[in-house]
């Protein structure tokens, strides 16, 4: 559908602070990655706010209620818990207005963001992001202690905070229904906090008398569309859940009953997207922005020309070039590359190009390995042993870290549960993590990383395990596959 926006004459605005900068952020058309599809999809463009994306909105809103309610002060200090985005707008916001900003990252984080962070004059506290909820370095509960321990500090608690989606109540929603001249018909965002998809989603639908659908991305394995909780690689967007989480509270900031559909995707459709909008369409745009509008893409393709889908994409590709933009990062894990490099890849040594094992490529699969949770007890464990005459025997994601979002019981650990107490949790025994080298990853780079490694080798694709070969072997299979 063709619509008639209102355009503006373009001027130079000028404004006090920072914090009037924020929002007002434009729409774009997508034209190429739609392929043959009918409806238009427009994207907006948040790393255009001033600290570069979606959560200065809500930096803002969360900042001026705790003013407004006396919680923060002349010489206050802002506390937050985020995977980067919050705190980055937090501080740039902060730091206008003089106050200091403390904030926890999961170690998941890219650099590039941690970078920005202490940029803006930040203090970065980085914790294992693979904890759960109540451990003492669980992001939350490490960034309620500082904001216990600091004197006049304030938590910004974006998870249960009413401004988080009151910000885009206010500001998202009223934006998108003019932009679009009240023609938008679905609206899609990625549900990280829920935030956005459920403020955003509110308005539009209550300003449209129910008209506009409303659409969560999420990624695969997440908890909101229905996935087990697994970690996944994109980052900002979603909900993990630790096999060891008791009682899993899902944020305050999130309104399911908001959401008619949620889109479940792929953290490689999400990086394929990703890159095509970078090269097709010249965004170059953050990893959950790939995941939103894969969904936004899906959605559409069923829709007629007279519908119009507005996709909001969070933030800039800036913060992720050593991840989502970078060969090294991305060969190693298994996602497609950006550039041909030449030379035979991980995958077609071992007959795993396309994430599958071919005939007779001599690899164990771990794919159908037995998943235990770490609190599993000992005796336990030496009973799922003794049962299966081959390794691996895989322990439950004990750790959001990349790939092996699973630990294998390996030969050492087997030898150490043969004198450990029945009752001790099988996760005091583990072995370290095992390397792996991903399906896409140029072989000369991927011994070259492996050069000290000694034990197992887990082939991956896409992030999730395929295959496992020795390490020898692994050098010897590559030796070979490099003479012919």
């Amino acid at each position: 559908m063709s619509i008639d926006i209102e355009h503006t004459e373009r001027t130079a605005t000028v404004f006090d602070s920072i914090d009037q900068a924020v929002g007002r952020t434009p729409l774009v058309r997508l034209n190429r990655v739609t392929d043959d599809i009918a409806a238009t999809v427009y994207v907006k463009l948040e790393y255009l706010n001033p600290a570069g994306s979606v959560k200065d909105r809500v930096a803002l809103f969360m900042l001026d209620a705790a003013e407004a309610a006396g919680e923060l002060g002349p010489g206050g200090v802002v506390v937050e818990a985020t995977s980067g985005n919050t705190g980055i707008g937090l501080a740039a916001i902060a730091a206008a207005r003089g106050y200091r900003t403390v904030v926890v990252v999961p170690d998941k984080s890219s650099r590039d963001k941690i970078a920005l962070l202490r940029a803006y004059g930040a203090e970065v506290h980085v914790t294992p992001g693979g904890r759960p909820v109540g451990h003492p370095e669980h992001l939350r509960s490490v960034a309620l202690r500082l904001a216990q321990e600091i004197p006049g500090a304030w938590f910004a608690g974006q998870y249960d905070n009413p401004a988080n989606p009151a910000a885009h109540r206010e500001t998202s929603g009223p934006e998108i229904w003019a932009q679009t001249g009240g023609a938008v018909t679905h609206y899609v965002a990625g549900i990280g906090t829920g935030g956005t998809v459920s403020g955003t989603g509110e308005f539009l639908k209550q300003v449209s008398g129910g008209r506009v659908q409303v659409v969560g991305a999420d990624p695969e394995t997440s908890v909101y569309g229905g996935g087990d909780g697994r970690a996944w690689y994109v980052e900002s967007v979603g909900h993990y859940r630790h096999p060891d989480t008791e009682f899993d509270e899902w944020p305050q900031s999130y309104h399911p009953e908001v959401i008619d559909r949620i889109e479940r995707i792929s953290d490689g459709e999400s990086l394929r997207v990703l890159h095509r909008l970078a090269r097709e369409e010249g965004l170059l745009l953050g990893g959950s922005s790939g995941t939103a509008i894969a969904a936004a893409l899906r959605v559409s393709r069923v829709l007629g020309p007279e519908d119009v889908v507005v996709v909001t994409a969070p933030d800039s590709g800036r913060g992720y070039l050593s991840k989502y933009f970078d060969d090294g990062w991305l060969g190693q894990y298994g996602f497609p590359l950006l550039a041909a490099h030449g030379e035979p890849t991980v995958g077609a040594v071992f007959g795993v190009a396309d994430g599958a094992r071919s005939a007779g490529a001599g690899t164990s699969v771990l794919a159908e390995a037995r998943l235990l949770p770490s609190t599993t007890t000992v005796s336990s464990a030496r009973g799922e042993l003794a049962s299966r005459r081959s390794l691996p025997v895989v322990l439950a994601r004990r750790s959001a870290g990349p790939v092996v979002v699973a630990e294998v019981l390996g030969t050492a650990t087997q030898a150490r549960l043969v004198g450990a107490p029945d009752a001790d949790p099988v996760g005091a025994h583990l072995d370290p993590p095992p390397a792996f080298a991903g399906t896409t990853e140029p072989v000369g780079a991927a011994v070259t990383r492996l050069a000290e490694h000694h034990g197992e080798v887990l082939i991956v694709h896409e992030g999730q395990v395929v295959g496992g070969v020795d390490a020898a072997a692994f050098v010897a299979a590559v030796v070979r596959a490099d003479a012919s």
